[in-house]
């Protein structure tokens, strides 16, 4: 059956104009005489389903299979009683709200997000998981109303609808021209990476989900099965699958990002091995910016031989709003991450956009919000010889060294 269900999927994506090579490459058209200088927009999670669906102009069927809600609409319910009323049938723009003006006037070249939502109709869900997130193929407008460039899928909602929510999900963002990364039909092609053409040369990202995160060992891709490029990564053998993998496809000039879905939702603490993980790879020569995601909140983040490192980007667009239990860490609060690569993948500045989630919207945190980020902030980046000082026009500009 699931060889069916693949060769029915990849049917209609060839005649669709697509190959399999073909979708996980792009070319951004930037001005090719342009400084050898690159700004990319990364984002931790993307979670698009159960509340936020639900406002969407369409919507999948709200019913959910958690202990704590058995209707997606509770949680919209729970942000309308914390913040206020939501309108009904919002628009993509509203969700994006303050942080399309930021992409606007910054301009990165390349736009990433971890997208932790299946998007299907898919009733197939994964009854060994508790958390299902899913949202309508028909609002994947959401995702190029920001210009997304990639969708980073490994990691722990991207099957949570089975094996035609996967394919679903794929579709509908390979029918948007966004690249993904991180899953797909067997071992092999979950391992392929994601290609954008830029001004300054390739820019290629390798995406890897985690058990650490969450990750069900048995949605692992394999020779005869779809799934997930799972990696355990405190096992030494696989820093050597990495280098490996990045090796077949770079080339002189390009730009590597590793995606890595990994860790717990909530705590500062980073492990010992993650660390040395990222260090092994930036020593390799495989990586230029190592991207983790998972936890809730953001981490810290280091420079490593002007490589930096996010241990965890923290979520972007979740709907937590209102749901309590996890204050001390205020994942309301969220981070836009904005590096600059020069044509050697050296880091040359780093700025941070702060956002807070009121009623399902991306706005600016007031006054006092940010300057508890920036404290916070400062805590945590601290001990791995970074800092945050304020930029003039918007949030803050990374220091180091």
């Amino acid at each position: 059956m699931v060889g069916a269900i693949s060769g029915q999927f990849m049917n209609l994506i060839t005649g669709a104009g697509y190959t399999q090579s073909s979708i996980q490459m792009k070319d951004t058209g930037r001005d090719k005489n342009e400084d050898a200088r690159l700004t990319l927009f990364l984002s931790g999670d993307v979670m698009t389903g159960r509340g936020i669906d639900q406002v969407m102009p369409q919507s999948v069927n709200p019913h959910l299979y958690e202990h704590f809600s058995r209707n997606a609409l509770d949680y919209v319910q729970i942000a309308e009683d914390k913040n206020g009323p939501i309108p009904d049938k919002v628009s993509f723009k509203y969700i994006w709200g303050d942080a399309l003006k930021v992409l606007d006037e910054i301009k990165p070249g390349v736009r990433i997000i971890n997208l932790e939502t299946a998007i299907t109709t898919s009733e197939d869900y994964d009854r060994n998981k508790g958390i299902h997130y899913r949202m309508h193929p028909e609002n994947t407008e959401f995702f190029t109303t920001a210009g997304i460039t990639i969708c980073s899928l490994g990691n722990n909602h991207i099957m949570d609808w089975g094996e035609d929510g996967l394919h679903e999900t794929l579709m509908a963002l390979h029918n948007r021209h966004i690249l993904t990364a991180g899953v797909g039909f067997n071992g092999k092609t979950a391992a392929e990476p994601a290609i954008v053409k830029t001004g300054t040369g390739r820019l290629i990202l390798f995406a890897y989900a985690s058990p650490t995160a969450g990750v069900p060992i048995q949605w692992g891709a394999d020779k005869k099965k779809e799934g997930v490029n799972l990696l355990t990564e405190s096992k030494p053998e696989n820093v050597e699958t990495v280098i490996n993998q990045v090796r077949r496809y770079k080339q002189n000039g390009d730009l590597i990002v590793v995606s890595i879905h990994w860790g717990e939702n909530f705590g500062y603490e980073i492990p010992g091995e993650q660390q040395e993980f990222a260090h092994k790879l930036i020593d390799e020569n495989v990586a230029d910016i190592i991207y983790g995601h998972s936890s809730h909140h953001p981490k810290s983040i280091e420079v490593y031989k002007n490589r930096p490192i996010i241990y965890g980007c923290g979520d972007l667009i979740n709907d937590y709003e209102g749901v309590s239990g996890y204050e001390y860490y205020r994942d309301d609060l969220s981070l836009m991450y904005f590096p600059t690569l020069n044509g050697k993948g050296e880091l040359q500045e780093f700025r941070l956009i702060p956002m807070q989630i009121r009623r399902f919207q991306l706005c600016k945190p007031s006054y006092e919000n940010i300057k508890w980020m920036e404290k916070r902030l400062n805590e945590i980046y601290h001990k791995y010889g970074s800092s945050v000082v304020e930029n003039p026009d918007c949030g803050w500009n990374l220091q180091w060294g």
